[in-house]
């Protein structure tokens, strides 16, 4: 297995392990937790990079990657649930979406398609990323005994209730626009993967 691929499984590995340590009750396992998700993010940059630098590009990878990315967000946005951060049905539709484009996406490369992207889901994934940092950030430094005294009136409003509410409220629906944009774009060319696997069967 090539160093990306490699790095690529390095990634879903590191993400039950930062799951188990970020809903731990120890203060620091949670901040231990920030530390693992980071450096799996940074696995998710640095695979891709080596890839395209060295064009080490294989069918594998192309299915892996995605993926590992999708379990790795998922995986961070129902950390949230279980600590009432974020609600359950908001966090249902954006996983639902994203592994249902992702398993078609993956599906049609297997078939010799491709489909096309949009600048609006590249956005998306940009919006996810950096609320999920700025939740992962914020919640793990409140945990920090000296920064929650010192700095108690600034974590209330950063992380007030609403607030995160309507922020999560905006990237459900435009994580679900999408979605809707990328089946409506490609429907004819997802017509065409489920005959073909029908046929097979």
């Amino acid at each position: 297995m090539i160093l990306p691929n490699q790095l690529t499984v390095l990634r879903i590995i590191l993400t039950p392990i930062f799951l188990v340590l970020f809903l731990a009750d120890d203060p620091t396992l949670k901040q231990i937790s920030l530390v693992v998700y980071f450096i799996a993010a940074i696995t998710d940059w640095y695979d891709g990079w080596l890839a395209r630098k060295f064009n080490y590009i294989t069918a594998w990878g192309k299915f892996l990657d995605p993926l590992a990315d999708k379990i790795l967000t998922s995986a961070a946005f129902i950390a949230f649930i279980f600590l009432d951060v974020l609600d359950l049905w908001m966090v249902l539709i954006i996983v639902f979406r994203d592994f249902l484009i992702t398993g078609l996406r993956a599906l049609a490369e297997y078939r010799k398609q491709y489909f096309s992207t949009s600048n609006s889901a590249k956005w998306k994934t940009v919006v996810q990323m950096i609320f999920i940092y700025y939740l992962l950030i914020f919640y793990t430094l409140r945990t920090v005994p000296y920064l929650a005294e010192r700095y108690e009136y600034m974590f209330d409003i950063l992380l007030n209730s609403q607030l995160i509410y309507f922020v999560m409220l905006f990237i459900t629906l435009f994580t679900l626009s999408t979605g809707i944009f990328y089946v409506h774009k490609n429907w004819d060319l997802i017509k065409k993967i489920i005959q073909i696997e029908d046929n097979d069967n």
